[in-house]
């Protein structure tokens, strides 16, 4: 008979390290100095969920989630220096699910005493004998997976993700809603869903009845746990649906935990069992109610984290959304695309949401007789600040653009008012010293009858012109300073040179700014050079040079590889591939003139089929205007004098439209009249070459004049002058379709 603790011949002959391994309730794998598996017992296909994989296959292949990769390869290092490692490791198993795995590994140890490899033991935390060991590790990579959630949907998502199936094959996480509480997530174990009619979906209103542990969890704001609902003597249901499924089901347990943060009650999160799936433990425990207390903790602050973060996007993009043009008008011969983007909130670098806003902007301008400005611009800089500084920009250029100088001119006037603006700061001395901010701006005009494009330059990027499968940036030959940064004793004037170029028909112009091509590096860590991501971008979008606009700045937006690393502005916009209609004549500044003029426009509105009510009102204007150049003709070389009136001496401006300078008219002297139609107006132009800018007058009873441009005021939609190399233009607009 043999001793006690004997073994007999059979249990001998069984008893080898393969076959204990086999019947281990806890995964070993076996790898070698390289990390190349060797072995792994059945418990590990088991916990993985994988089936078992061949010899040689790297141990990151078990699914540990790309995050730890640095952890694993830590834990190889130390462990073949001949320590021991133990750590918890986020795993996705097979069917998608993550797992938290708690793993300890050794040494492999030749005879020779020299290590050969690594034998890694792993389980399922919280499901041993070991559970307040694991808690603390656990609790604190909930917490890393948490604080790297910035959305209230990504943070709620990684909640459910880390709950179930690890810990739960029911979660729902229901917020608060102003009084209402609203269910957010309903996550289950894997291929099952609750049927219609049954457990409410995300998005409705739920309403637990008093007596309902949810309830008493919500009143009482303390977590609530239902050991075992065979013993729990019932508690009443939502619905007769939900109290059918748990009796489907068979729902064993359940965990509620209020989601509380600086004494506010933010909603629920609740946790449950069933037979869905087969646990060693069907039940939850005390010891499992103040670990789901801990995670709601810790959830509670991370969504009141999203929804703060939420808030203030919301109040950031808002802000941003109202400084730039909230619509684009509608123009004639051209198509126009915009983007604006946000930079992705530096979190990491301690700079917060508010570098979600930035200083880049973009408008576009409607000036006289269907001529348009276009600018685009950057304010050194993210931050309030800079997209104050922007704003105040904006508004300033835009009351510019309508005196319709030239773009140059346009950059002399806001690089003036770039200085006004600084922020008065003290040096060491104490003295206040005005530091303007650094902003790049390109400020263009373009002239759709035309096709002419003048444009001016404040160390903006140039233009990417699209055209004939072709994208090249546009041949700038003067680029000055950004504004705010032209020396002392240097006139604007000097440094914002004009250009012109002429559009071909079709072609496409885009305008941006830096955060379009300056990216974060990608995940390998390499920063590409401006003139790299300058390629690839006119690469990509030279293969759609032809495409609509709002396809070509949505293409622009994905062409570089890499994150926005600041705010991105784009505009696109596209020559008309057809001429439009115009028609142009120089008559000779004589009274008989007025009606050729009249007569030309009569024709030229009859051959556009104008409304005959707007043709007519459009040569009763035409008329007017050109009358008042004809009386007021003079040439340079004859000496201007004061009308001489009783009273002082008026100015000149207060001589238009006055009788009484027929005498003046000099033969030599000539006027031109353009007639433009879009496609819901016409515009007229009548240009000569006096220098005087007019404006409306009130004239008396008795006064012969004076009434000329209170009616193209009273009877155009829009009308204007602006100053020529030559002289003036008087310009106004009349609608072809209502008023």
């Amino acid at each position: 008979m043999n001793r006690w603790g004997d073994l007999s011949q059979e249990t001998a002959d069984h008893l080898n390290a393969g076959s204990v391994l086999d019947h281990a309730e806890m995964a070993v794998v076996v790898t070698d100095r390289f990390s190349n598996l060797l072995y792994w017992n059945p418990f590990a296909e088991k916990l993985f969920g994988r089936k078992s994989p061949s010899r040689d296959t790297p141990v990151l292949s078990l699914g540990i989630l790309e995050k730890d990769h640095p952890l694993a390869i830590d834990l190889a290092k130390h462990v073949l220096k001949g320590g021991v490692w133990e750590g918890t490791f986020d795993v996705r198993r097979g069917d998608g699910t993550i797992l938290y795995v708690r793993a300890q590994a050794v040494p492999l140890r030749h005879a020779s005493g020299s290590v050969t490899g690594i034998v890694i033991m792993a389980r399922e935390a919280l499901r041993s004998n070991e559970r307040e060991k694991d808690r603390f590790g656990l609790l604190e990579r909930i917490g890393e997976r948490l604080a790297g959630s910035l959305y209230v949907e990504e943070t709620l998502k990684r909640v459910a993700e880390m709950l179930v199936p690890q810990f739960a094959d029911h979660c729902f996480i229901e917020l608060m809603e102003g009084d209402r509480l609203v269910r957010r997530v309903s996550q289950h174990v894997q291929g099952w869903t609750p049927p219609s009619g049954t457990w409410k979906p995300v998005g409705a209103e739920i309403r637990y009845p008093t007596g309902h542990y949810a309830d008493t969890a919500l009143r009482r704001q303390e977590t609530i746990l239902v050991e075992s609902f065979a013993s729990s003597g019932g508690f009443p249901a939502p619905s007769e649906g939900s109290a059918r499924l748990c009796g489907e089901i068979g729902m064993t347990s359940a965990i509620v935990a209020p989601l509380l943060v600086r004494g506010e009650t933010l909603g629920l999160m609740y946790l449950g069992l069933s037979n869905l799936t087969d646990r060693r433990s069907p039940h939850y425990d005390a010891f499992d109610r103040d670990f789901v207390g801990a995670i709601a903790t810790r959830v509670a602050l991370a969504i009141d984290n999203a929804l703060l973060f939420e808030e203030e996007r919301h109040t950031a993009e808002s802000f941003q959304k109202y400084l730039l043009p909230r619509a684009l008008p509608q123009l004639d011969g051209l198509e126009i695309a915009v983007r604006y983007y946000p930079a992705a909130p530096l979190a990491s670098h301690g700079q917060g949401i508010q570098t979600q806003v930035g200083g880049d902007w973009y408008d576009v301008i409607p000036l006289s007789a269907g001529r348009v400005g276009i600018v685009i611009g950057d304010v050194e800089g993210r931050g309030a600040k800079a997209a104050a500084i922007m704003g105040q920009l904006r508004a300033a250029l835009r009351a510019f653009a309508q005196d319709d100088k030239s773009p140059a001119d346009i950059l002399a006037r806001l690089d003036e008012w770039t200085r006004i603006i600084a922020t008065p700061e003290h040096d060491d001395n104490g003295a206040e010293v005005s530091i303007p901010p650094i902003v790049t701006c390109q400020y263009l005009v373009y002239d759709a009858w035309s096709r002419q494009l003048s444009f001016a330059n404040a160390g903006h990027a140039p233009p990417l012109l699209l055209v004939d499968g072709q994208c090249l940036e546009l041949d700038i030959e003067e680029v000055g300073q950004p504004l705010g940064v032209r020396a002392k004793g240097l006139h604007a004037d000097l440094v914002y040179k004009e250009e012109t170029r002429t559009l071909p028909p079709g072609a496409a112009l885009l305008l941006y700014t830096d955060g379009l091509v300056d990216r974060r590096p990608g995940r390998d860590g390499q920063m590409a050079s401006e003139e790299e991501t300058l390629g690839v971008l006119c690469e990509k979008l030279a293969k759609m040079s032809g495409a609509e606009v709002e396809r070509i700045a949505d293409a622009a937006t994905v062409a570089v590889p890499g994150e926005i690393d600041d705010d991105m502005a784009i505009l696109v916009l596209r020559s008309s591939d057809v001429d439009l209609d115009v028609e142009e004549r120089t008559f000779p500044a004589q009274p008989i003139m007025v009606g050729e003029a009249r007569r030309m426009a009569s024709e030229a509105f009859s051959s556009w089929n104008v409304p005959e009510e707007r043709a007519e009102l459009a040569c009763l204007l035409v008329s007017e205007v050109v009358t008042n150049v004809v009386l007021h003709a003079a040439t340079a070389s004859i000496p201007r004098r004061e009308l001489v009136v009783e009273g002082p001496p008026l100015p000149f401006e207060e001589s238009w439209d006055m009788p009484g300078f027929e005498d003046e008219v000099v033969g030599d002297k000539e006027f031109t009249l353009r007639l433009r139609r879009g496609e819901e107006s016409v515009w007229v132009e009548v240009f000569d070459q006096d220098l005087r800018l007019p404006r409306i007058r009130s004239a008396g009873e008795n006064d012969e004049g004076g009434r000329g441009l209170y009616l193209v005021d009273q009877l155009a939609r829009r009308w204007g002058s602006r100053p020529t190399r030559e002289g003036k233009a008087v310009w106004f607009e009349i609608p072809t379709r209502g008023r």
